[in-house]
């Protein structure tokens, strides 16, 4: 039988590609390696944008995350600054008449409400099951799988790829680029509430990040891979010293608090950026990590995954039957989808390059930028935007 679509991973990209197809006619399946009904054990925290909130509205599955005691903490205001510099912007949600600009939300109670939609919006999803090779051909691609102990052959007009890292479109040259750090994460305790203001603390080092998350702060500190081991090693009290040290003050404003009373959950994972040069090749579509994979000094990886999602239903919404898959449809989507795409990636790059630099004479012109976003509205509201839509 040869199915429209076959969309391999159901994480938060992947459901969303395949809730927002639920109502259509197109016959489609989605295969997860998870075993069927098998609580998500490991936990953590998303960065989702205004812009995401919107698509997982559109798809009935917010109402669900946002009910879920403590799974949802609103970002009212993203507080950037560098350290021992000048140059400080404050970015606002109640100036864009929105009740956030972002939320960090508990991966596990999103996914739990994404599969709970799959499952009552009865879109085909196959547990246990995972892809094994794609072979394409010019008027269809064969997926070879294995589901539980199962070897299972399928054909579709597309297979959408929302899981791994190229793997198996081998042919598609990745792009990668090591930036010799890693990031240390972990959960601070405030001595005052945080009243959902994010911080984000420019320094030579690298960028920090302080989330807002229930009642406490989501730490990203980036910094050198020895310097990463040796914070883990140090005792609480030690660690919440030299983070206090390095948040450091800033010569206009960004205040940022210090003095935490506790930390717990530490630990560290490597930075790197790696991106097919091409999202589309014979039947097949790359979408999130499988497409690019982002610093997450912007927050921006998987909005733009999610993005990636729901703009390629709508391409698939839109086009006849027969064509999908073929090569001026992927094409299509792929001019749809380059300028967000390849913003996201610069834009992200782009801050660790100039922000993450310790040279003394980058120092004035990064501080004049984020000063100029602060003073020019038409500047601020355009890079807010880009921030929480895409491009």
């Amino acid at each position: 039988m040869l199915r429209d679509l076959v969309v391999v991973g159901a994480g938060p990209v992947g459901a969303t590609l395949a809730l927002a197809l639920a109502e259509s006619e197109l016959d489609f399946i989605t295969l997860d390696a998870r075993a069927s009904a098998t609580p998500i054990r490991a936990d953590r925290s998303l960065a989702l944008s205004h812009g995401a909130r919107l698509i997982f509205e559109r798809l009935d599955v917010w109402s669900a995350v946002a009910a879920a005691p403590g799974a949802v903490t609103p970002i009212t205001a993203v507080d950037v600054s560098q350290r021992g510099a000048f140059g400080h912007v404050r970015l606002e949600a109640d100036e864009h008449g929105l009740p956030a600009l972002g939320y960090i939300v508990a991966y596990r109670v999103l996914q739990a409400a994404l599969d709970a939609a799959l499952a009552r919006r009865g879109a085909g999803l196959a547990y246990d099951c995972v892809a094994a090779r794609v072979s394409p051909t010019p008027a269809y691609a064969r997926i070879e799988a294995r589901q539980g102990e199962q070897a299972i052959e399928l054909t579709a007009r597309l297979v959408a790829l929302a899981d791994g890292g190229g793997e198996l479109t081998p042919e598609l040259a990745r792009r990668r680029h090591d930036y010799d750090q890693v990031a240390v994460i972990g959960k601070l305790t405030p001595r005052e509430p945080h009243r959902g203001v994010a911080y984000e603390r420019f320094t030579p080092e690298g960028p920090m990040a302080l989330l807002p998350e229930g009642d406490r702060y989501g730490l990203v500190w980036t910094t050198t891979p020895a310097r990463g081991e040796a914070l883990l090693a140090l005792p609480d009290a030690e660690f919440l010293a030299a983070l206090d040290e390095r948040l450091g003050s800033s010569a206009t404003g960004g205040a940022i608090p210090g003095g935490f009373i506790g930390v717990s959950e530490r630990r560290s994972f490597a930075l790197r950026l790696e991106y097919a040069g091409r999202v589309a090749a014979q039947r097949r579509v790359l979408l999130g990590n499988a497409a690019q994979s982002l610093h997450p000094v912007a927050g921006q990886g998987l909005n733009l995954g999610l993005r990636d999602a729901y703009e390629l239903a709508q391409e698939l919404l839109s086009t006849p039957r027969d064509a999908i898959g073929s090569s001026a449809s992927l094409a299509a989507y792929a001019q749809r989808r380059r300028t967000d795409r390849l913003s996201g990636i610069a834009f992200t790059h782009g801050l660790l390059s100039i922000f993450g630099s310790a040279a003394p004479l980058v120092s004035w012109p990064r501080g004049l930028a984020l000063t100029l976003l602060d003073c020019v509205p038409g500047m601020k509201r355009a890079f807010t935007r880009a921030m929480l839509f895409g491009m």
